[in-house]
């Protein structure tokens, strides 16, 4: 009766919350200073260890001249360097300079952001480091033309974006990561004392160092400006297609070779697959739409206290029907509402919903508000103590993709409403990237799937069929061979990454020739890089520090043990066995 209860109160809080204008605050500041010392976060609020970043003092360039002078000083000082965005939507700690803080220099591109420059007769836009994504966007579409590739998340930068191998979906063309579209760059990079400590480099579309520099973790030197290709303006058109799952694994392949935009999302638990048709038409085919996506959009901040509130609920009282039910409304919502597509700019009528490029390409309306609005927010801000999650996300090649998904089901078959707490977020979003030339891309046409599942307020707190969650984590980047997406995931996922990149040593080399020093590396950036595991403590695998190897690596006192997977038997999870350890 409480889940019932609940849901009238969420679905009315959520159908009017759609009617009207929502606006919401301001997203917070990632760096935030007293007067000793200054931290730098990102959006989420917590690093995957938890920990806090302190550097010594942050920068604000505003100016190209203003950034390498930063780079120069800390170069000539020997400081510890890192970059951060306004945004700092990256999950691994790869903004955070040194562990010890006095030694570092954080480098703010938020105030580096003015220049926006098109070239309409070659079909390119240059911006600098720190313009956001969605200003490029708009730019770009007033002079008629299109920027072809984009993040389905517009809170990023342009040096960000690239920097992380952010991407959209797509095998058609140049693909759907951003960093194939990029036909030049600039990069600061350390420099000798007769060089003034730093220099400017620019990196053009010939030079081969751009495989490098184009997706390069910031480890090389400091983007100052970006180079990205662009065609003739267009318009999309999409459909999304709620369907039964049966043959997901035999049709996933033609799916991404007719849509040139498509992708799926799958929900195991309701045996659902959601198809989105996508492509693009002419300018002149009818239809002012955007794709305003239904989990970036601003959500009342009672809303999303009271979303977490449940989760919690159902997580301290292991009610797996609380989180189906939960699962099942929000699905069904999705489907009323297009999954935030509208015709007309304000609201869904139906299929299929006809746009601009720039306006179905990406989405985030919850980063913006007028001040004036205090009761919205995106629903992960954490101040307001909304939701909190991991996300996992996996690139396989092709032909391995198959047998994940087929894994993936007999897990599934075997008690589907243990998925349940991963299909009330998002269930598998399943998205196409194209063979790429950059060191850390992909070298093959790539399936990347993202899926998001509930954190806990504390690192010790064990979480429901957490069990499910590892051993789908495991079976990807273990059993697979998939490689994690730079930007997301725990940090599990990056051990003995290095293998999983044909051009890992190229890379290497260029890091070695442009930061000798390693100025712009820290241990965390490192643990990331050269795919390090961390210490193994006890309830290390509890936040994907660790993969346990040992009971106490999960939480025995609160009847979690450290077991082989169901299906994928080489993995080890922390699985909820109360009456004995060796069951």
């Amino acid at each position: 009766m409480y889940y019932f209860r609940w849901l009238l109160g969420f679905l009315h809080l959520l159908v009017w919350g759609s009617i009207i204008l929502v606006h919401a605050i301001p997203a917070p500041d990632p760096v935030q200073c007293n007067r000793t010392i200054c931290t730098v976060s990102n959006s989420y609020g917590a690093w995957g260890d938890r920990k806090d970043c302190s550097v010594k003092s942050v920068v604000y360039p505003t100016t190209e001249e203003e950034l390498r002078s930063a780079v120069a000083h800390a170069n000539k000082n020997k400081l510890k360097v890192k970059v951060v965005s306004k945004f700092s939507h990256t999950i691994p700690k790869l903004a955070c300079p040194s562990s010890l803080g006095h030694d570092s220099l954080l480098i703010s591109t938020a105030k580096y952001d003015s220049s926006i420059e098109i070239d309409s007769v070659n079909l390119a836009v240059t911006a600098d480091a720190g313009v956001a994504l969605r200003d490029v966007i708009d730019k770009v579409e007033e002079a008629g033309l299109s920027l072809v590739a984009a993040p389905y998340w517009e809170g990023v930068s342009v040096a960000g974006m690239i920097s992380t191998g952010a991407h959209g979906s797509s095998w058609w063309g140049k693909g759907g990561a951003v960093h194939d579209h990029v036909i030049g760059l600039s990069m600061i990079v350390p420099g000798n004392e007769s060089e003034g400590y730093a220099k400017v480099k620019q990196i053009g579309a010939q030079d081969q160092l751009l495989n490098a520099a184009k997706v390069s973790l910031g480890i090389l030197g400091v983007i100052s400006k970006v180079k990205l290709s662009l065609e003739r303006g267009f318009k999309r058109s999409i459909t999304y297609n709620f369907t039964s799952d049966s043959s997901i694994e035999n049709n996933f392949m033609e799916h991404g070779k007719k849509y040139e935009f498509g992708d799926i999302t799958w929900y195991p638990s309701k045996h659902m697959a959601v198809y989105r048709y996508d492509s693009r038409v002419p300018m002149d085919t009818p239809g002012d739409g955007i794709n305003d996506f239904l989990g970036f959009q601003s959500n009342e901040i009672l809303i999303s206290k009271s979303v977490r509130a449940s989760e919690k609920l159902f997580e301290s009282t292991k009610s797996v029907n609380g989180e189906c039910t939960l699962a099942d409304t929000t699905l069904w919502y999705k489907k009323q509402i297009g999954n935030g597509l509208k015709n007309n700019g304000q609201i869904f009528t139906g299929y299929p919903v006809v746009g601009r490029q720039g306006k179905m390409q990406t989405s985030g309306s919850c980063l913006y508000s007028p001040k004036t609005r205090i009761d919205a927010s995106c629903a992960w801000d954490p101040r307001i103590k909304g939701l909190f999650f991991y996300e996992s996300t996996a690139i396989f090649t092709a032909t391995k993709f198959v047998d994940f998904i087929k894994d993936v089901k007999k897990l599934r078959d075997l008690k589907p409403e243990n998925f349940c707490g991963i299909d009330h977020y998002n269930g598998f979003l399943i998205r196409y990237i194209k063979a790429s030339k950059a060191y850390l891309g992909q070298s093959e046409d790539s399936i990347v799937v993202d899926f998001n599942y509930y954190r806990a307020d504390e690192a010790s707190t064990p979480r429901l069929n957490q069990d499910v969650m590892e051993e789908v984590e495991q079976m990807a980047f273990f059993k697979y061979g998939a490689r994690p997406h730079w930007a997301k995931n725990r940090n599990l996922a990056f051990l003995k990454v290095q293998s999983k990149y044909l051009n890992f040593n190229m890379f290497i080399a260029v890091k070695k020739q442009l930061d000798p020093e390693n100025m712009l590396s820290s241990e965390w950036s490192d643990e990331i890089l050269f795919g390090k595991e961390g210490v193994r403590s006890d309830g290390c695998a509890l936040e994907g520090l660790c993969i346990c190897s040992e009971d106490r690596h999960c939480s025995p006192s609160k009847g979690y043990f450290c077991k082989p997977g169901l299906v994928y038997s080489e993995a080890r999870v922390c699985r909820y066995s109360p009456s004995s350890s060796n069951l």
